[in-house]
């Protein structure tokens, strides 16, 4: 993890293919897909050149209720974000916050360990099951 809690893992699949893939692995989990939005296509009806840049926003209030019942400022990083976007050299990326990460910035105490642990775990799967 960086110190700024960003996680990218290198895809083996084209951006398309990639958030397809990690489509398929929320919706194997349950996971409720909350928005996305297709930053390249919006800056192409703007008139301006992006890569393939594509985030989901997802969860289960579940987990993520957890964490906010011990502080609720954590709502401003749930649900869960993943971004699918291209490099200028052609490389796939799935980027995301990591959990632990959230954790810290918001002070969660330890009664959130438990929920912070098993939402990294997760993420680590869904991650490495879209790009792998």
């Amino acid at each position: 993890m960086a110190d700024n809690g960003l996680i990218s893992l290198a895809s083996r699949y084209s951006a398309r293919e990639t958030l397809e893939r990690l489509l398929a692995a929320l919706a194997a989990r349950n996971m409720t897909v909350f928005a996305r939005f297709d930053h390249a296509a919006n800056a192409e009806a703007a008139g301006l050149p992006l890569r393939p840049t594509e985030v989901v926003v997802f969860g289960n209030p579940k987990g993520g209720t957890a964490l906010m019942m011990d502080r609720q400022s954590a709502g401003i990083d749930l649900p869960l974000k993943a971004l699918v976007w291209e490099d200028d050299a052609g490389k796939t990326w799935l980027s995301t916050n990591d959990p632990h990460w959230i954790a810290q910035r918001h002070g969660l105490g330890d009664k959130s360990a438990g929920a912070v642990q098993a939402m990294a775990a997760a993420l680590d799967a869904i991650v490495r099951e879209a790009t792998t």
